[in-house]
Formats: C-alpha cells, sequence, structure tokens
C-alpha cells in the first residue's frame, strides 16, 4: 500500500485540507514541515508520535523540515482552558538550541526556526502585510478561540494564529514547502496557513493532521506519576521509558504500536492476536517498549533496561550496576537513616510496616530481603559500609514492594 493509505490504516490522518492529499503523498517528492515551539528543553513521547509520521513521509520519498518556533514561543499558542505563561528569551532560545541538536540525532531533519523571520517585523508592517488578510469572523470560528472566549483571551494569544500562518507562507516562499503536518490540536493555525498563502500569493497549499495520542479516558498519553516521558534519556531514563509502555492499557496498547513503531500490519496485527488470546504475555507491550526505546536510545539502552526490570522482579541485585540500581528505584522516596540503624527500626521508618511488631513478622515470615537477600534475623542492622557504593540500600517485601535508603 502506498503511504497516504498506511497512514490511514495506522489511524494517523484525522483532518485532509483537500482530496489531492492522498494523490500527493503517494506521489512523494513534496517538501513538508511540523513545528513545535520550544516550550522545554527536550521533545517528549507526545511529540515523537508527530515526528514518526515525518519519518515514514521522509522514507516515502518526501522532504522534512522541522520548524522550531523561537519567536512563535515567545507568544505561546492558546491553551483550551488558560493563557501559558510567558518564558523569558534566553529560556526560548536555550531550548531551541537543545530541541534542535535532539531532533538533529534522532530524526535527521533539518531545523529552522521562525524568529530568524519573524524578528524583522515591526508592528506597522505586521499589520499592513500580514494583519490585513485575516479576518476576525474566521479566526473567532475557529474551535481554540472560541473555547476561550467565555474564560477570556488576550490580544497576544489570539495574534498566535496568524504567526504560524505566516510560518506557512514565509516557509512557501523561501523554502517550496507545500504542505503542514501537526497534531489535531493546529487545525485552525494550519488552515489560516492555507487561507493566508492562498489570498497573498494565489497559491495553493497543502496539510493534514493526526490525531492526538490519548488514554483510555481521553486523557493525553505520554506521563505517568504526573511526570512526563521525555526523549532525553538524562531526563526519563530507559528503564523509566520500559515501565511505561509494559504498563500501558491493554485496550490501547495496538493503537501505540501503529503509532509509535514501524512494525508491519502482518507484525501488529499478530501482536493484536496475542493481546487478545494470550494479554498475560504482554508481547505487544513488550514489542513497543523494544521498538521505541531502540529507535530512540539503542539495543544497548533496551537490553539494560529490561535486565534492571527483571533482576528487580526476580534476580540478584548485586549483578546491577550502581547506576541500573539508581534507574530501577528512580520513582521511590529515598528515605536518610542513621548507620547502624537497626532493620526493625529501619522497616517502620520507610514505611513498609505500621509497628515493630508487624516488623518481626515479616522478617520472621522471610518476606524481607535487603540488597537483593533474604534476612531473619532480627538483630540486623543496616550499615553504610554494606550500601551499593556505600550510598544505597534496598529493602524489598514480599514480591514487589521496593523501598530505598541513603545513609
Amino acid at each position: 500500500m502506498g503511504i497516504y493509505e498506511e497512514l490511514v490504516w495506522r489511524g494517523l490522518i484525522k483532518d485532509e485540507s483537500s482530496p489531492e492529499i492522498k494523490d500527493l503523498l503517494n506521489k512523494g517528492g513534496l517538501t513538508f514541515y511540523i513545528g513545535t515551539d520550544p516550550t522545554g528543553d527536550s521533545l517528549h513521547i507526545g511529540h515523537f508520535s508527530s515526528f514518526l509520521i515525518s519519518k515514514r513521509l521522509k522514507d516515502a520519498g518526501h522532504h522534512p523540515i522541522l520548524l522550531v518556533g523561537g519567536g512563535t514561543g515567545l507568544i505561546g499558542d492558546p491553551k483550551p482552558d488558560a493563557e501559558r505563561p510567558m518564558i523569558t528569551k534566553e529560556e526560548v532560545d536555550h531550548n531551541y538550541e537543545c530541541l534542535k541538536k535532539q531532533a538533529e540525532k534522532i530524526f535527521g531533519f533539518e531545523v529552522v526556526n521562525n524568529y530568524d523571520w519573524l524578528k524583522e517585523f515591526s508592528f506597522i508592517d505586521w499589520l499592513r502585510d500580514v494583519g490585513k488578510y485575516f479576518n476576525i469572523g474566521y479566526m473567532l470560528n475557529k474551535d481554540i478561540i472560541k473555547r476561550r472566549l467565555d474564560e477570556g483571551i488576550t490580544y497576544t494569544e489570539f495574534s498566535y494564529m496568524t504567526m504560524q500562518a505566516y510560518d506557512f507562507l514565509h516557509l512557501y516562499e523561501s523554502r517550496n514547502v507545500t504542505l503542514q503536518v501537526a497534531g489535531q490540536d493546529q487545525w485552525g493555525n494550519i488552515t489560516a496557513g492555507i487561507e493566508l498563502t492562498r489570498k497573498k500569493l494565489g497559491k495553493e497549499v497543502y496539510g493534514f493532521t493526526m490525531p492526538l495520542l490519548t488514554k483510555s479516558d481521553g486523557s493525553k498519553f505520554g506521563k505517568t506519576n504526573g511526570k512526563a516521558i521525555w526523549l532525553d534519556i538524562n531526563k526519563t531514563s530507559a528503564y523509566e521509558m520500559y515501565q511505561f509502555f509494559i504498563n500501558s492499557e491493554d485496550d490501547k496498547v495496538i493503537d501505540y504500536l501503529k503509532f509509535l513503531t514501524f512494525l508491519s500490519k502482518e507484525e501488529i496485527e499478530k501482536l493484536e492476536e496475542s493481546n487478545k488470546n494470550e494479554p498475560q504475555l504482554r508481547l505487544a507491550h513488550k514489542a513497543l517498549a523494544k521498538e521505541v526505546i531502540t529507535f530512540l536510545h539503542g539495543e544497548q539502552a533496551y537490553e539494560s533496561a529490561v535486565k534492571i526490570a527483571n533482576t528487580f522482579f526476580k534476580g540478584d541485585l548485586k549483578e546491577l550496576t550502581i547506576d541500573e540500581i539508581k534507574q530501577g528505584t528512580a520513582d521511590l522516596e529515598k528515605i536518610k537513616i542513621e548507620d547502624g540503624t537497626g532493620l526493625i527500626n529501619a522497616l517502620v521508618l520507610v514505611g513498609a510496616c505500621k509497628s515493630n511488631r508487624e516488623a518481626r513478622d515479616l522478617i520472621n515470615g522471610s518476606s524481607i530481603s535487603i540488597n537483593g537477600e533474604k534476612v531473619t534475623d532480627m538483630n540486623f542492622v543496616l550499615n553504610k559500609a554494606d550500601a551499593f557504593n556505600n550510598e544505597l540500600t534496598i529493602i524489598k517485601k514480599g514480591k514487589k514492594f521496593y523501598y530505598a535508603v541513603e545513609f
């Protein structure tokens, strides 16, 4: 099947600006762009699904350009419920450089910054050369604007649409960009750019959106315990990412495989059968974790993540490096105790039990392990010298409850 049919099968096309999109995508040879504002110093898993569409299009013979909005990032795309906090020019510049380096490394895309052309405009020039082509009624009818009118929307936020629309016009004139790709929440901005290019230049450009990746309850996909899943391995370790995907919802994992991997239709359909008939094996979840982590960070990072997961589940913690142990305990609260603290007191301090009596029962029942070894001695003492790297001791209660202590 052609690239258009593949995107449709994967559920990656939501809105299309023209019936010609199908033929244009299947023919190849388009220069297109996808954009993001530098609101952080790393891309996250939500960006990943969008940028993978660009990789798919590149592999099908199209040329991608990634726009990181150093100009639009100073303004902020209107949110559905509130105004975005303003960030400084210094923060935007720093984030831009980080995202540029990350995108070039992961995807190999050409990166441009819209600050380079937006900074050239005076306010008067902007109103005369760009603003005159926008109808207020047309802008008010855009979904994101309508949703904010009751709560209130500032002129600054309201103007954001004109800036993104101009990006499309500028890239058409300077780079022959004829297609914009984005998430479905950007549909109004895409169509504004199409209209601006048609009105000002009499030229036809195109756009399509992809559905936002969501959980079963409709909330955005990409957070665990309130933390975003970043593509920067220093912000989200390979192990954390592995756990995130392994714990994906069963009824959504096939969608995630379609969105986030390059596995074929046949491979995904086979995993779908396994997910239905033998869900306890979690083959679809494991395939998802492997494909994404290997693509982003390489096979070694994936294998390390699996090793950590397997070791914490049923292996010997002494087989792990201190860095791997820290990855495996990243989400655990680190409780500080005195060197030489008795195990019974330590179990109460970390919250493994509520009383000394309960602690004794756990020890007596062989339910407690220290750094991977069962402990049944009521007088056992936790010493700094016995800790991993003299800094971290891992207490395990039963089969799956872990606690970390520092001295």
